[in-house]
């Protein structure tokens, strides 16, 4: 009896080990089967999302804290109404706002044909692939040789230039961002990623982290003609 016990115990513990080893040794193959540029881009989308959810967090807090001031009386809720506002309008970028960041640098490689023209050209398509490259990354605030970048902004070519919130800016094009340095320059210098992408077609990025950056007000009008708010049934 005792030693059909044994026995089955015995069994039992060398299917477990060989279990065990086979896990181990399959885990081992699936990790060394990624790419060191897939890691990297892991890490900086887990990295954004432990930011969203900070970010999160404390809007939850400081929503708690102006409903507290708005329950005490009319002072303390006028507080919180133009605090809201204020958030607002920085989040509309209507604010000027400073902080770290990065600057972008974007120009031509030179070379020409045998007519003597430049062969290669920042067009509107480059500036766009960069802010939205940025934007992925955490960028908070954004603007264009000047131009602050809001959610109405556009960026076409007309003409010779280029035209952002239906002002003519031409080279050399500088993008601020305002967000973490490292983690924006990263997303941009990435091994394979998008400045070396933009270099193979002739397009010079340059990208300088920033202790201090400022980026102007969006000054431009903003009309809605045909979109409302929806007003839900209570």
């Amino acid at each position: 009896m005792k030693k059909t016990l044994y026995t089955s115990i015995l069994l039992v513990s060398l299917i477990l080990g060989f279990m065990v080893a086979f896990q181990f040794r399959t885990a081992g193959r699936v990790d060394s089967g990624v790419p060191i540029d897939r890691v990297q881009l892991l890490t900086t989308e887990l990295k954004q999302l432990d930011k969203e959810y900070s970010t999160l967090l404390a809007e939850a807090y400081d929503l708690e804290q102006k409903l507290s001031k708005a329950e005490k009386g009319l002072p303390q809720a006028s507080q919180a109404v133009q605090e809201e506002l204020e958030k607002v309008r920085q989040l509309a970028g209507l604010t000027k706002m400073q902080g770290s960041g990065v600057e972008v640098t974007l120009a031509s490689i030179k070379g020409e044909n045998e007519m003597g023209e430049n062969l290669f050209t920042v067009r509107d398509e480059d500036l766009l692939r960069v802010i939205n490259e940025l934007r992925a990354a955490g960028a908070e605030a954004l603007a264009i040789n000047g131009q602050r970048i809001v959610s109405t902004s556009e960026i076409r070519l007309a003409g010779a230039f280029i035209d952002v919130n239906l002002t003519r800016i031409s080279a050399p094009f500088s993008i601020l961002a305002i967000g973490s340095p490292g983690q924006l320059e990263s997303a941009l210098i990435i091994k394979g990623g998008l400045v070396d992408t933009m270099e193979d077609w002739g397009v010079s990025v340059i990208v300088k982290k920033k202790d201090k950056i400022i980026i102007p007000a969006f000054t431009h009008r903003i009309n809605l003609e045909y979109a409302k708010p929806l007003k839900e049934a209570i």
